[in-house]
């Protein structure tokens, strides 16, 4: 297994949370506007992806690290994760996969 393999990052839901963000947000809210559903990504180095949210990537770099350097997480499939985004009115969310090399 390599060191700081690449991770493929998916874009497996752009979600929207209205009912929890009505008390507190102002103006209509949309889901990110930012990703798109099956919207794929590559980090390399378990550096950020060209492109990729600065926000997400705050969320998501810890898991994308472990997976990146041959780690697993239990209860998970070998080289995967699943995680999202923290905004709490519209959260997206991402598979995680390590690219194991050829």
């Amino acid at each position: 297994m390599a060191v700081n393999a690449d991770v493929r990052i998916t874009v497996l839901r752009c979600s929207l949370h209205p009912d929890v963000a009505a008390p507190y947000a102002e103006g209509a809210l949309r889901p990110c506007e930012r990703l798109t559903e099956g919207q794929v990504f590559v980090s390399k180095g378990a550096n950020m992806p060209d492109g990729f949210c600065t926000w997400a990537w705050a969320d998501v770099h810890k898991y994308v690290l472990v997976v990146a350097r041959g780690g697993n997480h239990d209860g998970r499939r070998p080289g995967t994760n699943v995680a999202c985004c923290s905004d709490g009115y519209r959260p997206v969310i991402f598979a995680i996969e390590r690219i194991e090399p050829d």
